[in-house]
């Protein structure tokens, strides 16, 4: 085993010499010092690679992995309770590139939904890079909380505790966050409305929804709900139309019986964060596009740093299903549709206030009939 390896790796390091996207690494840290790392990564995460070639490959990816997260920590300021926290996960052995085709695809993104957001970011975007983790307010927003709000909003809003929000899924190699999310979103409503949580079909969203949404390969949660309610499509539970995680033709039948939007909003909430916190607290769980390209090594904590919120920067969407004022750094609660063992069990925290991630640029509601 020796032997193999350190052929591999000296064909390595020469070839490395000849690359055109050199991989960086910490001083501290050379080619062969990360290689126990590695094999601990693959035995970890019960990973397994075809031929020494893919090896290679997936431990460069690693070794720029690794890279990646001693940035992320060391640009995380203020005190550990109240930063996000990156490390090794079992995502760490892809390319940056090959993370966003796969779990953050938008390569088919309907013309509305590109225009719309073009639109938008024609006004000055927030950023985040200039956040501060301490008891000062992030910005004016969370002092409009703070000062005006706090009396008529509960300091805290989980809907997982109310019984009405499904399991974590995971979305495997289909890019159709933009069904999960918006699905969960739905079903929430109507177990809120209804005191019955049943698990709705996303495979039908992803065979059926029209308005230039592409199943797999992409689609737009407000152009989701605005076919729904076009259509006036019911959505039956999983069990009635099974997740199949790839594209397939539409099995939708009409006059079935399952859950229908009613009415939905699509709105844009930059610089209104109060506005997303008076939803979740008084109506219900939302669903949100975002920018989702730091997150492949997330482990726990609240992000509040190295997140874009340009409205053409967003590649993702989750389900938010709560909040918490009550800490330093307030934040939301988002479903991920990654699997459990992503984040805080398929869970993650982002700081409320700066548009972190552009969640704030296209936020959605729904009411069932």
């Amino acid at each position: 085993m020796t032997k193999w390896w350190n052929w591999v790796l000296g064909i390595a390091l020469f070839c490395l010499l000849f690359v055109a996207i050199p991989i960086t690494l910490n001083k501290q840290k050379s080619m062969e010092e990360l290689k126990p790392m590695f094999d601990d990564y693959i035995a970890k995460f019960n990973k397994s690679y075809r031929n020494p070639e893919e090896y290679m490959a997936r431990f460069q990816h690693f070794v720029a992995s690794v890279r990646e997260i001693e940035l992320l920590n060391a640009g995380s300021r203020g005190p550990d309770h109240c930063k996000a926290k990156y490390g090794l996960t079992r995502l760490s052995d892809m390319s940056k590139t090959e993370f966003k085709d796969i779990h953050l695809s938008d390569e088919k993104l309907p013309a509305e939904a590109i225009n719309r957001r073009r639109d938008r970011s024609n006004r000055k975007a927030r950023h985040t890079d200039d956040g501060d983790c301490n008891n000062e307010p992030h910005n004016n927003v969370y002092v409009i909380i703070r000062k005006k709000r706090a009396a008529a909003l509960p300091l805290q809003v989980d809907w997982r505790t109310k019984g009405v929000i499904g399991p974590i899924q995971d979305q495997g190699l289909c890019g159709a966050c933009w069904a999960f999310s918006t699905v969960g979103t739905i079903e929430a409503m109507s177990a809120i409305k209804t005191g019955k949580l049943d698990k709705l079909s996303v495979q039908e969203a992803i065979d059926c929804a029209g308005l230039g949404n592409s199943g797999c390969a992409g689609g737009d949660i407000c152009l989701l709900l605005d076919w729904l309610t076009m259509t006036d499509t019911a959505i039956p539970t999983e069990a009635e139309y099974p997740l199949r995680l790839t594209d397939g033709v539409c099995k939708a039948k009409k006059n079935t019986t399952g859950v229908k939007v009613k009415t939905f909003t699509c709105d844009d909430f930059v610089g209104s964060e109060d506005k997303i916190l008076t939803s979740l607290a008084n109506h219900g769980p939302v669903t949100v596009a975002v920018n989702a390209l730091t997150w492949q090594h997330y482990l726990g904590g609240v992000i509040q740093f190295h997140c874009s919120g340009s409205a053409l920067e967003l590649n993702h969407a989750v389900e938010l299903v709560g909040y918490d004022l009550t800490g330093d750094v307030p934040f939301y609660i988002a479903k991920n549709s990654w699997g459990k063992d992503f984040g805080n069990a398929g869970y993650l925290n982002l700081a409320i206030g700066s548009n972190i991630c552009g969640l704030a640029n296209e936020v959605a509601s729904v009411d069932v009939k």
